[in-house]
């Protein structure tokens, strides 16, 4: 009884109790893998190591005007790589998703009477058909790509450069219809 009694005692340490109530609260998360911290291993420690120089992401390919002026330019005259057979499929995605993205905005006509311009969240939106706008598919896609005035960036809503090629063309569909 006594060398049973001075095992069990033998192994108990007041400053490190034997079982934790919320373990959380004791362990590292998995959050702590992105502090700054240099190990030797990386020199510019691994706080949110951004990705390989050249590398890019899966259903991605880098687009090649960049966000200015000029490149706005240049991407106005850019057609769409879809496939012209495949239009009326591509027009049916493009609605859907335009639906969901844009419409809030620029309406479901496009003539820029969304739910928060009629609600008067946001202001000045223009109609597609407005001549002095001079959309093209490929200024559309430029303008989801990086944003225009207060419209950012539309590319971490879509999941595949093709989907924002589909709204693209849906615009210029909704353009011509208005223009009727």
């Amino acid at each position: 009884m006594v060398l049973l009694l001075v095992g069990v005692t033998s192994c108990f340490d007041e400053s490190q109790p034997n079982y934790q109530y919320m373990p959380n609260m004791y362990e590292p998360v998995g959050y702590e893998t992105y502090q700054a911290t240099d190990s030797g291993l990386f020199p510019q420690s691994t706080a949110a190591m951004v990705p390989v120089e050249g590398t890019v992401s899966r259903n991605w390919l880098p687009y090649e005007y960049d966000n200015s002026i000029e490149g706005k330019e240049l991407a106005r005259v850019q057609l769409s790589p879809l496939d012209s057979l495949n239009r009326e499929e591509n027009l049916a995605k493009g609605k859907e998703l335009y639906d969901v993205y844009c419409a809030i905005c620029h309406g479901n006509k496009g003539a820029g009477q969304g739910t928060l311009v009629k609600r008067e969240k946001i202001l000045g939106v223009p109609s597609y058909a407005d001549v002095a706008r001079n959309i093209t598919v490929g200024s559309t896609y430029h303008t989801m790509y990086y944003g225009l005035n207060s419209m950012g960036s539309y590319t971490s809503q879509f999941s595949t450069e093709e989907e924002m090629w589909q709204v693209a063309e849906y615009v210029m569909q909704l353009k011509e219809d208005l223009s009727k």
